[in-house]
């Protein structure tokens, strides 16, 4: 017999947020980096050699306006509520490491009775590129590491001797523009290392206009229901089990895989190789959604799918303008406005405009004449001016085939 009020946490904080304006993608990521604060190091899956764990390193990525903080501010209360260990919004790296230090805690695995012995940390950063500081190399690394879950990280303190951390557990959910990512990430760390580990969830904007967001007498029954199944989640500890029609929805996914990457981009490269990870994780994460038996079947890892591959429909548009070319970063700024502007489309003359401290006219010439190449653009030319429209990917899929 089941212990939840609801038939899955997901499903249920999404309905109760639904009268907000973040963007679904938003919405439905923080429910998923709240889910995996709580199941910490105590869970795990252990796959053959390996051992994953469920925790994840999830940026939100939008203009300022695309109501990022929104969704994070919305998801935060309820590690609140159950004390679960965060990071500063703002820390050094010797801070960092001790507030890992403190996280150390013990659990009892309710299957085979034993201690497990764990530093769980989740870091909850609507400023990420502040969170990391400006090319930041060493904390870079610090979370690279971290995020495999070593059973022991050793690092060197400030009078040159060295210490250890046990049971290492670091979930990062965090927020940036893709400006930002421009200006503070070197060239270098992009498509390997941190960023290899990160599932970037891009936005475009806002999902809607809400006047007033106050809660229904609906929405605070179903947040009853999502504080109490939080705390049956937070309790969890142990291994995931899995069965045959998880097997072979894996092993049918994972040999061909490989054939139809979700995207072609050497800033992706490194990202790609850890699919695999990503899946096994977010399976670990929609099982203890709907249920406390920490089996995990064919419809977890289905869902996990569904989802990771309808974000990266959109995690191109992280990177745009990181390159080496000197416009880049006009380019990508471009291609936002164009995009935003829907069917209206934009005037040239208005877009020279906005960017006249930027681009002269023959550069911003050179940009359009990229957008046509890529075919991301229509352009219709009138007497005065030249009008520039946003060509939808079906649009382009269909001239192509």
């Amino acid at each position: 017999m089941s212990d939840r009020i609801l038939n899955d946490w997901i499903d249920s904080y999404l309905e109760y947020t639904q009268n907000s304006e973040p963007p679904t993608s938003y919405r439905l990521w923080s429910a998923i980096s709240v889910i995996a604060a709580c199941l910490q190091r105590k869970c795990k899956f252990v796959w053959g050699d390996l051992v994953f764990f469920p925790n994840l390193y999830v940026i939100l990525v939008g203009p300022p306006a695309a109501r990022k903080g929104t969704a994070m501010n919305q998801a935060y209360p309820f590690l609140e509520n159950l004390n679960i260990k965060m990071a500063a919004e703002a820390i050094t790296r010797e801070a960092l490491i001790q507030e890992l230090c403190k996280a150390n805690d013990n659990d009892i695995d309710v299957k085979t009775g034993k201690m497990v012995f764990h530093s769980s940390l989740t870091i909850w950063s609507q400023e990420l590129t502040v969170f990391l500081g400006y090319n930041n190399l060493q904390l870079m690394s610090d979370l690279t590491d971290w995020y495999d879950c070593k059973n022991k990280w050793t690092y060197r303190t400030k009078h040159m001797g060295t210490d250890e951390i046990l049971g290492v557990y670091v979930n990062l959910f965090g927020a940036t523009t893709p400006t930002l990512i421009r200006s503070t990430m070197p060239l270098e760390s992009i498509g390997s290392g941190l960023t290899s580990r990160m599932i970037f969830v891009f936005e475009w904007d806002k999902e809607k206009v809400v006047p007033y967001t106050g809660k229904s007498k609906h929405e605070k029954t179903i947040k009853e229901g999502l504080v109490n199944d939080l705390e049956k989640i937070r309790m969890l500890s142990g291994n995931f089990r899995s069965t045959d029609k998880f097997m072979d929805k894996w092993i049918d996914w994972y040999s061909t895989q490989g054939n139809y990457p979700p995207f072609k981009d050497p800033k992706f490269d490194g990202y790609l190789e850890r699919r695999g990870n990503h899946i096994l994780k977010l399976s670990m994460v929609m099982n203890a959604s709907r249920s406390s038996d920490m089996i995990l079947d064919s419809i977890d890892i289905e869902r996990a799918l569904v989802i990771l591959e309808k974000t990266e429909k959109k995690m191109l548009h992280t990177f745009a303008g990181v390159g080496k070319s000197s416009h880049a970063d006009v380019l990508a700024k471009v291609m936002l406005d164009i995009t935003q502007a829907g069917e209206e489309g934009l005037w040239y003359s208005d877009i020279i405009t906005r960017y006249r401290d930027d681009a002269d006219d023959w550069v911003m010439n050179k940009i359009v004449d990229t957008l046509k190449a890529m075919n991301f653009i229509t352009e219709k030319i009138t007497p005065n001016d030249t009008h520039l429209k946003y060509k939808p990917r079906k649009d382009r899929e269909d001239a192509t085939s």
